[in-house]
């Protein structure tokens, strides 16, 4: 009987996505993104940079398209104006253009305007709330090829960017239905992952052929959350400390690779009237007390610290740093004068999980991706997905 139950949940699973993909994993081709998501889009120019498409409007092929031929749509109160070779062919509130082989697009938006970009695959247009909505229908693999470079950049080693793919993949997976009550699978925005279509380093893809199909999973065999940031500043956090809860996986450690990269440290100056209202009115901490006033004042972290504190009171250091805008929580305080103090940073980003500098050292050395992984995340397993085969008893 127990077998039987194997047997069903098993091609059960194989057809359906679960959740959040969290407890059981099923290998996803394609995905649907929405590109320029936090633009208001009113009209941009298209053309076909490589392969065939044909172009669906309104449920219907209207027309085959192909290298050279110009495209422009424009907003035209719930539809969209579709202009072939400028001259205007339809007014139409749906319109995609899809590619039987692998094709390629190249995309400028003229309202608002930004530079080219290329999208490989699929992309729709319809008019939502008021502008245009874009999606990117892209396979996995694009699609994590052009997170890979939209968040690592360019002109990177070969085996770090194996690292930064599988974490991309990673959390794709881990989030596939962030926006499933839009219409689509995630957002371009770091909301889900900074994505700005096809990289230029064909490195990148190189390093997915590689690690094609790998993800990061804990103790449970559930995909982690596949954080990271710029610096860690020598010392990484404890998921606790940053979000509130606590993993098996993402915990602090000592960083040594971190220190004299780029980011590994930073200055902001203040006037120390600012500093000391903004603590008694945001926090209420109560600086008219010499000894708060001096802890405000003379305040260090010989390692990471979550709060600012003296006595009962005590403010959290995640908030200090949103509401400052300061590169991470991990600073000393020091009074220059009567007048002004200096923050004395470490570290660039929330430090949970990899810190890219440190990587990029560490490969640099000569590490390869899955010892930098097993350094950044504690207790984790690499798994192949397309070849994972288990069943999760209740």
């Amino acid at each position: 009987m127990m077998k039987l139950k194997k047997v069903v949940c098993h091609l059960l699973l194989s057809i359906f996505i679960i959740g959040s993909l969290t407890s059981f994993f099923i290998p996803v081709e394609n995905i649907q993104v929405r590109i320029f998501a936090h633009l208001k889009v009113v009209s941009f120019q298209m053309n076909v940079n490589r392969g065939t498409y044909k172009v669906m409007a309104d449920g219907n092929v209207i027309s085959d398209c192909s290298v050279g031929e110009n495209y422009r749509f424009s907003l035209h109160g719930d539809s969209l104006d579709f202009y072939k070779n400028d001259v205007l062919t339809g007014v139409y509130k749906y319109i995609k253009f899809f590619s039987d082989d692998g094709g390629e697009l190249k995309f400028k938006l003229i309202d608002p305007e930004r530079k080219v970009r290329l999208y490989q695959d699929n992309i729709s247009f319809s008019v939502s709330e008021g502008f245009m909505r874009l999606l990117n229908e892209v396979d996995l693999d694009n699609y994590i090829a052009g997170v890979t470079e939209a968040e690592a950049g360019s002109r990177s080693a070969l085996e770090f960017y194996k690292v930064q793919s599988i974490l991309a993949r990673t959390f794709a997976l881990a989030h596939i239905n962030k926006h499933i009550t839009e219409g689509f699978s995630l957002c371009d925005q770091v909301h889900c992952q900074a994505y700005l279509g096809k990289p230029r380093d064909q490195n990148i893809f190189r390093a997915i052929e590689v690690t094609k199909g790998k993800v990061v999973v804990d103790e449970n065999l559930n995909l982690i959350n596949a954080a990271f940031h710029s610096n860690s500043g020598g010392q990484t956090a404890n998921s606790e400390d940053v979000w509130g809860s606590r993993t098996t996986y993402l915990k602090s450690i000592r960083d040594t690779f971190s220190i004299r990269m780029p980011n590994a440290t930073w200055e902001r100056r203040m006037l120390t009237d600012d500093w000391l209202s903004y603590l008694k009115l945001k926090h209420n901490f109560p600086t008219d007390n010499w000894e708060a006033k001096e802890a405000a004042l003379s305040f260090k972290q010989d390692y990471r610290k979550v709060y600012l504190e003296c006595n009962n009171s005590r403010v959290p250091l995640k908030n200090v740093r949103q509401d400052l805008q300061l590169k991470s929580t991990f600073f000393n305080i020091q009074k220059l004068s009567s007048d002004s103090v200096l923050f004395t940073g470490r570290g660039y980003g929330h430090g949970l999980g990899m810190c890219q500098e440190g990587a990029m050292r560490m490969v640099k050395m000569g590490y390869n991706y899955t010892q930098v992984l097993n350094f950044y995340y504690q207790n984790i397993q690499l798994i192949d997905l397309h070849k994972l085969n288990f069943f999760k008893d209740e």
